[in-house]
């Protein structure tokens, strides 16, 4: 029995020594060495099969020894087979290099599909072989990332920051430290118009991510570009057709934490009038309280149903690949909302430190609604004519409730035993924000291909609408800390605002490129430019209600329980029709522009020279007294640039890259207007100047592994007649006191970016950092005490400063997660954001300050077979708020209950989001 046992072990031995050896390998593009993920490894002898991961590596167990046929398979890619020896000694490692399957055989083209930076190895690539600096986020990035909206996305790119809304999503993107007004956003590289009331940048919140083939983000410019971009250029890459039929769906559900145990405030809009009476009417005609919907003061107050998120994108091509057709559909339906302190703040003696003189204690609740549809149709007629058709539009309809508790801090207050004045403030807002974009383009190639004619016709439309915004306040009182509305405030106590403005662009684009012939070496001459004509109308009007003359004042719960029950009349029944927010404006850009492209394998060089002119107007519809009803102005800017990339070796490079670029005024920052907006007033400015930047880039681009990457680079910002938003008196009236734009001398902005990327097997990091320093001086107000009268008497004083939304510090972090065995998949993403400016403050040392903050999301994905897939998304985790504050403390505020004062800072704001959650649906399928 014993020598039965011993043969037993020894065999035992025996077998598991033959099959405890082990091999592993990489996968890699036989052209350009980066990793290649998801590739099918098969053995054909021991049967064994696996996926390669994040790296392109992957890994066999338990393998006997001897020779082996190894399989590889992969969409794009032809099929490797080759025949390998298992050696039991060590353990081998094998580099496999897969080449394109887009081969010719007996005159058949046989074409695997390539992706044009929708995953991320192709990404990577676009980065190393631009020409200009700039950042590719993927399309399978976004789609697994934590963001449903581009906003979101593009917070992600190293030098990304992000300004949010009331709700805590996304919506303009700040570029190193540039104010949103600095950046471009382009659709399939066109400008398209800004649907803002105020502004021409675009809310990147309008447009839902799974739209996108790719996100690019310029940092530098060639003379073939725009130049309105001092900050960079966003990019948004739509769907484009692919060589075999494409389908996938989407559908997800989720839900807002804040709503756990809270309900969801809203009104009736189905019957708010799209225009005001004026509008329907006349000028003439005298409004009653009839003539509004009583909806927007109908308060409804419930738990919301479950988010409901949903993408369709089909495509295919037809006639021979001759045709190819794409369309995309996106739909969401959110609802957020945010929990807001807010505390109104002076500046009144010789202590330069705010003054609280009031608290507004405020939830915001919204319904947001967010529609993209986009196609686009190619017809290829050969090899050197094309013409494409792009159509997107994207609606983004916002119903917000905003109720509002204040309490005033004046000789009434005392928190001890609870009591205070109060005023309960209510404000209903219906906003419908949509964006229109149409493009022809044509694409011809002459003379063998050394000739290159493309031409682009374009028809853009923005609109922003905000009919019947509804605000209605009540006084009240706190006694023995019982709070209660007791009466309609005695004047105007519910408004009723219309807002309305469009954009219209018909812009013409042409490129014409020749390569010279050379020997060895690689030239292309190229001219080019544009004309656009922008049109935009503004309209404004609003009415303001009051209790009927003669009767008593209504009393809460006495005359009035439900604010529908509410009989007013109308104080100014024909509406604000003298106001300057109603005027016509138009823009007429014209640009031309010389480039030269020289490589060689070494060195690649980009320059040339661009002409952009001017000529902007408005008239004044209905002038109220303003001293220039009518205004224009037209200018001509010559902007060179050069780009020059060097070639280190083959996995490393230097960028570097000067462009001069432009910032143009918005109409409402020229247009002489004023209207009291939220806490203040604020006006435009005739005399406002475009700014005008030098701008250097200078980047080590290091590529270390097939999908690693090490990105380390400086930039320096010169900027003439900055545009900045500051408190200034008035001119005539200087008791009055305006936010509004102006021109601050000249403001200088240089920093650090370093981007890392590393894969490691089935772990991913990418990180990113920003170091950003800039400064503007501009003139503040200070008081001193007159020796002689002893009064107050205001002085100027200049101050240095960085520049409005600039955030010395910028990180992002994300830890990923890759199994292409069992198709799981995920990401665990934090980004940091420093302290930054808010608001600029009319008085010294008075500047609004937003604290350094940190989010924190999450995805995971599990993939199924047949192109199944569920996915889970989760937002701001860490519940991190937003808070601003001002700099320094006031014995004044030693009243107030609340701690306000922290480090030597004084609370402004405080707003909480809640964490949001989606669980979600996908299938895909691919011919």
């Amino acid at each position: 029995m014993k020598n039965v046992l011993t043969v037993l072990l020894a065999s035992s031995i025996s077998i598991s020594a033959a099959y405890a050896t082990k091999i592993k390998g990489k996968v890699l593009d036989g052209q350009t060495g980066e990793a290649i993920v998801g590739a099918t490894v098969f053995l054909e002898q021991s049967g064994l099969s696996t996926k390669t991961q994040l790296d392109g590596s992957f890994e066999f167990k338990g393998l006997s020894t001897g020779m082996d046929k190894v399989h590889i398979r992969h969409v794009a890619y032809a099929e490797l087979v080759r025949e390998i020896e298992i050696k039991k000694e060590n353990t081998p490692h094998f580099t496999f290099q897969l080449t394109s399957s887009e081969q010719t055989l007996m005159e058949v083209t046989i074409k695997g599909q390539r992706n044009g930076g929708d995953d991320d190895p192709s990404a990577r690539r676009l980065e190393k072989n631009a020409s200009q600096i700039m950042n590719v986020v993927s399309a399978r990035a976004i789609e697994i990332s934590p963001d449903i909206t581009v906003a979101n996305v593009v917070q992600r790119v190293s030098g990304v920051s992000i300004e949010r809304n009331s709700n805590g999503e996304g919506q303009y993107a700040i570029l190193r430290g540039m104010d949103k007004r600095y950046n471009t956003t382009l659709v399939n590289g066109v400008k398209v118009p800004s649907p803002d009331n105020k502004y021409r940048y675009v809310p990147l919140d309008l447009f839902p991510s799974d739209m996108l083939e790719r996100l690019e983000v310029y940092k530098s410019l060639t003379p073939n570009m725009e130049a309105d971009a001092i900050g960079g250029v966003v990019n948004m890459v739509m769907k484009s057709a692919p060589r075999k039929l494409f389908f996938q769906a989407n559908l997800a559900s989720g839900y807002s934490q804040r709503y756990f145990n809270r309900d969801f405030g809203s009104f009736s809009s189905s019957a708010v009038p799209s225009k005001s009476p004026y509008e329907l009417h006349g000028k003439n005609y005298n409004a009653t309280a009839a003539d509004f919907d009583k909806g927007t003061l109908d308060y409804r107050y419930k738990r919301p149903t479950p988010d409901l998120i949903g993408n369709l994108t089909v495509g295919n091509r037809y006639l021979n690949d001759k045709l190819g057709v794409i369309l995309g559909l996106s739909y969401q339906n959110l609802y957020r909302g945010s929990h807001s302190i807010f505390y109104k703040s002076s500046v009144n003696n010789t202590n330069p430190n705010a003054i609280i003189t009031e608290k507004s204690d405020r939830q915001y609740d919204e319904q947001q609604q967010r529609l993209g549809v986009h196609n686009k149709i190619d017809y290829r007629f050969n090899a050197n004519h094309r013409l494409s058709f792009y159509q997107m539009y994207v609606n983004l309809n916002n119903l917000q409730l905003r109720d509002a508790v204040n309490t005033i801090y004046n000789g009434q207050y005392d928190p001890s035993i609870g009591k205070s004045e109060l005023t309960y403030v209510t404000r209903t807002r219906k906003t419908e924000q949509q964006i229109y974009n149409g493009n022809l383009q044509g694409d011809h190639h002459f003379l063998d291909n050394r000739l290159n004619f493309r031409w682009s016709g374009v028809l853009s439309s923005a609109r922003n609408e905000l009919p019947q915004n509804t605000t209605i306040s009540l006084d009240g009182i706190e006694e023995n800390f019982q709070r209660r509305r007791t009466s309609l405030v005695n004047r105007s106590p519910v408004t009723y605002r219309w807002e309305r403005n469009t954009d219209d662009d018909r812009a013409g684009y042409w490129d014409l490129a020749y390569k010279v012939p050379l020997a060895a070496n690689k030239l292309e001459l190229s001219t080019g430019g544009l004309y656009r004509d922008k049109q935009r109308s503004s309209f404004y009007n609003n009415y303001n209600l009051s209790p009927i003359a003669g009767e008593a004042k209504y009393q809460y719960g006495v005359d009035f329980q439900d604010y529908t029950d509410l009989n007013l009349t109308v104080s100014n029944p024909t509406g604000a029709v003298r106001n300057p927010l109603t005027y016509d404006a138009s823009e007429k850009t014209t640009a031309a522009y010389g480039m030269f492209n020289y490589e060689n394998d070494k060195i690649q060089m980009i320059g040339g020279i661009r002409m952009e002119h001017t000529n902007q107007g408005y008239k004044l519809l209905f002038p109220d007294g303003e001293e220039r009803p009518e205004g224009s102005r037209a200018y001509t800017e010559w902007l060179p640039s050069l780009t020059m990339k060097y070639h280190l070796d083959s996995k490393q490079q230097l960028h570097g890259a000067y462009y001069r670029a432009l910032n143009r005024p918005g109409f409402y920052e020229v247009v002489p207007s004023r209207v009291l907006n939220e806490e203040f007033w604020e006006r435009g400015n005739a005399d406002l100047k475009h700014a005008l930047a030098d701008n250097f880039d200078l980047r080590y681009e290091l590529f270390p592994e097939p999908s690693s990457q090490f990105l380390a680079g400086l930039f320096y910002k010169r900027i003439k007649n900055p545009i900045e938003y500051t408190f200034q008196p008035d001119e005539i009236r200087g008791q009055d006191v305006y936010y509004m734009p102006g021109n601050f001398g000249t403001a200088n902005n240089f920093g650090v970016e370093l981007d890392f990327i590393k894969y490691i097997q089935k772990f991913g990091v990418k990180a990113n950092y920003t170091y950003t320093h800039s400064r503007i001086t501009t003139p503040k107000k200070s008081r001193v005490i007159n020796e002689v009268t002893e009064d107050l008497d205001p002085i100027l004083v200049n101050q240095t400063r960085p520049l409005h939304g600039q955030a010395a510090h910028i990180a992002n972090l994300s830890l990923l997660y890759k199994d292409a065995n069992k198709g799981w998949e995920g990401q665990l993403a934090g980004s940091y954001t420093g302290s930054r400016i808010n608001s600029v403050s009319e008085f010294l040392n008075a500047d609004l300050w937003q604290k350094e903050f940190i989010q924190l999301d999450a995805s995971v994905e599990k993939k199924f077979k047949a192109g199944w897939a569920v996915f889970a998304k989760a937002n701001n985790l860490l519940n991190t708020p937003m808070e601003l504050y001002v700099k320094g403390t006031n014995p004044e505020n030693d009243k107030i209950a609340e701690k306000i004062v922290e480090g030597g800072n004084t609370l402004i704001r405080k707003d909480l989001y809640g964490q949001n959650y989606i669980l979600g649906l996908r299938y895909s399928f691919k011919k």
